[in-house]
């Protein structure tokens, strides 16, 4: 009896560290294994751009990782944090116009927590946010989901409070008088109005060691992916041309300039901002262009850039929202027609912090605020493009996207129509442009799926269509 008790025990524990491996497995299974930066990956990617301090109520590190498994059901694969370092009390911003030492009530000055651009110190964490451990548990958590994340790097100017102005003046520029001073547009030589940072100067060669010394810890010591760089044209070419070989020594990393200069991604850039392209987006939308407007501008990108540059699309960010207004107030009934193209051009398409739950008011750029959390249709439609993002090759938008072909239709200026195709997968977006109601034909066929509405839609050249004003269609061969 004692044999066969052991036997059954013996089995019993076999079968049960077996169904644990099965567990432990199909966890596995659940989640994507971080990989290293690849151009199949950014292809497919959606990038996020997490303001930490709106983010939440709470504004931390630890309550925007709580959610990254849900951003990854919008299509994310790379979160682009704005800048978490600590920032400069001196001169800190109260307002676009307004230092903090303007401000004589004290608790009215305690509100201000300044630009996050005007950085104290390029190797440490804002306390705001959390501890270098809550960092540390972001990164660790976006790669267990198959996510990157990089970081907003300026290296165009520092805050007043950092520790260069005493010990290494050489590094900014100065005026005829010897001062330090913010910096000025080379254009009319007068101020940017960003009082609130030191310009810095990279005639300096030591500059060039020590900005590539703190760009090197957070890859090397906190294993992020890359950098967006802001201002990236108002730095050298040649700074960066030197800075990203080095990075890519200790791991493959993701660049991205806010710039739209060419001359940034023959080495060291992967994707700029699609600046002009959102400009013609808004104006689309407020009747100020049309559909020729953008057939120009895709003739003009299509000549300009190197066939493996890409842009990153957005209708809203950081900057955008705070300064320009919300996407309601920038693109009215336009809205989820324009975000819908975003997805749909060759590149990456952006989500900024909010837009993902339709929020429609601007947040605060040098106080707390917080971001709607609330979700609604424009969550399922940011959820329903990211799925296709993710997993149909006609969208690939990174160093080998697929191809973007115009498509003619009898009312060109005011329809846009055009194929994405690579490898076996297709897709025909058209849309109307314009607040009225468009009767129009085109000269291409056939049967496919409104992939929005997964709605049966069949094209013959002969048949006339009808589009109310912005409505729009993403249509899969059957």
């Amino acid at each position: 009896m004692r044999y066969f008790k052991f036997i059954n025990l013996f089995v019993g524990l076999s079968l049960l560290f077996a169904a644990c491996n099965q567990k432990t497995d199909d966890n596995k299974n659940e989640t994507k294994k971080y990989e290293p930066v690849s151009n199949e990956v950014l292809g497919s990617s959606v990038i996020y751009e997490a303001n930490i301090r709106q983010y939440s109520p709470e504004g931390t590190f630890d309550a925007f990782t709580k959610d990254i498994p849900e951003l990854k059901k919008l299509g994310v694969k790379v979160i682009w944090l704005m800048p978490v370092y600590p920032i400069s009390m001196k001169n800190r911003k109260a307002t676009p116009d307004l230092s903090i030492e303007d401000i004589e009530d004290p608790e009215e000055k305690e509100k201000y927590l300044g630009s996050y651009y005007a950085i104290s110190d390029y190797t440490a964490i804002n306390p705001e946010f959390g501890t270098s451990e809550d960092f540390d548990e972001l990164v660790e958590t976006a790669h267990d989901n198959g996510m990157y994340v990089i970081l907003d790097w300026v290296a165009n100017h520092t805050g007043w409070d950092h520790k260069w102005i005493e010990e290494h003046p050489e590094y900014y520029h100065k005026d005829k008088a010897g001062n330090v001073t913010d910096p000025i547009n080379p254009d009319t030589g007068e101020s940017w109005g960003w009082t609130d940072v030191a310009h810095l100067n990279y005639e300096n060669d030591s500059l060039w060691t020590a900005m590539k010394e703190e760009m090197v810890y957070w890859v090397k010591e906190k294993n992020i992916d890359g950098f967006r760089a802001d201002v990236a044209g108002n730095v050298k070419t040649e700074f960066w041309n030197y800075v990203v070989p080095v990075l890519e020594k200790v791991k493959p990393v993701f660049m991205l300039a806010e710039s739209e200069d060419k001359d940034l991604f023959y080495e060291a850039f992967d994707m700029g901002y699609n600046w002009e392209g959102h400009h013609i987006i808004n104006e689309i939308a407020q009747g100020n262009k049309d559909v020729k407007h953008w057939d120009a501008y895709m003739a003009k990108i299509d000549t300009t850039y190197q066939k493996d540059d890409y842009l990153m699309n957005f209708i809203t960010n950081h900057d955008e929202n705070s300064w320009n207004g919300t996407v309601k107030e920038r693109l009215g009934d336009a809205s989820e027609t324009m975000l819908a193209f975003t997805y749909a051009l060759p590149g990456m398409p952006l989500i900024y912090s909010g837009q993902e739950y339709g929020m429609n008011k601007r947040l605060k750029f040098f106080e707390k605020d917080s971001i709607p959390k609330t979700k609604g249709e424009f969550w399922e439609v940011h959820v329903k493009l990211g799925e296709l993002k993710n997993n149909n090759e006609a969208l690939d938008g990174a160093k080998k996207a697929a191809s973007y072909q115009r498509l003619s239709t009898t009312k060109d200026l005011a329809i846009l129509a055009f194929e994405r195709s690579k490898h076996e997968d297709r897709l025909i977006f058209i849309a109307n442009f314009t607040n009225k109601a468009q009767e129009f034909q085109t000269d291409f066929s056939g049967n496919y799926k409104d992939y929005m509405t997964s709605e049966p839609f069949e094209l013959k050249t002969d048949q006339i269509l009808n589009f109310k004003p912005w409505e729009y269609k993403i249509l899969l061969p059957k």
